[in-house]
């Protein structure tokens, strides 16, 4: 099932639900995609959506502004995680539910750490694709690869112009049909400021791949999170969510509700 939410900004957003045989005693749980991606991209393909409906959860999944079918309006005024974790504070307003459970992956997991440090309605957190650079600078590590060479990759004339180090999130916003000049605006909006991570009190999962030069020394964003959990999983920022062991993580760990 698919729906629209329309953004204090003039924006109308996608977003996707999912369920069979919810159990209506479990918090919904919202999923957060990562740049360049879109939801069912990031979370129906891998198998995320499936362990979760499988065991009986309510599942919703946002196109971020900028991406998949939602508005991608070209100014970079309209971008930044802080204005897509207000978009999700929208969506839990049109869920109705008086408790989430919150999983991002990458600049996904960016929003949901700052929407679950402002909003008491979520009670479980994952945040996947991230690790030391979300304590150091901020979100996603741009000291290993900087938001302008992203931004030249999205905007060259030909992906094989592209950067080298930056050639594979061009090559998937192009596989996603994404709209590469609303992408590189977001990237020019990234997060730089510092996360409120000793404002989440919630039970956290940092979930990473094991040769993600995007998310290096996790243990550094678990250590940030009060009581939170650190799973490392094969692969690198663009296949450590395809990983079997990916769906399964998440899963398990919403299960302990």
């Amino acid at each position: 099932m698919t729906d629209e939410l329309r953004t204090h900004d003039g924006l109308t957003l996608r977003y996707w639900s999912w369920s069979r045989d919810p159990d209506d005693a479990l918090p919904p749980v919202v999923l957060l995609h990562g740049f360049a991606a879109h939801a069912r991209l990031n979370w129906e393909g891998p198998g995320v959506v499936e362990a979760l409906v499988a065991r009986g959860r309510r599942v919703y999944a946002l196109d971020a502004r900028g991406h998949g079918e939602s508005d991608g309006p070209h100014d970079d005024t309209y971008y930044g995680e802080s204005l897509m974790a207000r978009d999700v504070r929208l969506l839990i307003d049109r869920i109705g539910a008086d408790h989430v459970h919150l999983v991002g992956y990458s600049m996904g997991a960016v929003v949901a750490v700052l929407a679950a440090a402002q909003d008491t309605r979520v009670s479980r957190l994952v945040a996947g694709g991230i690790g030391a650079g979300a304590v150091e600078v901020g979100g996603l590590d741009t000291r290993v690869i900087p938001p302008e060479l992203v931004s030249a990759a999205l905007t060259a004339d030909d992906a094989a112009d592209a950067p080298e180090r930056t050639r594979a999130f061009r090559v998937l916003a192009d596989t996603a049909g994404g709209d590469r000049l609303a992408l590189a605006a977001q990237i020019r909006s990234v997060h730089r400021d510092a996360l409120p991570l000793d404002r989440i009190t919630v039970p956290t999962l940092v979930l990473t791949g094991a040769d993600d030069p995007l998310a290096t020394r996790p243990e550094v964003l678990a250590s940030a999170i009060a009581g939170a959990e650190l799973t490392v999983l094969p692969g690198d920022h663009l296949t450590a969510v395809r990983d079997p062991g990916f769906a399964g993580a998440v899963a398990e760990f919403l299960a302990r509700v």
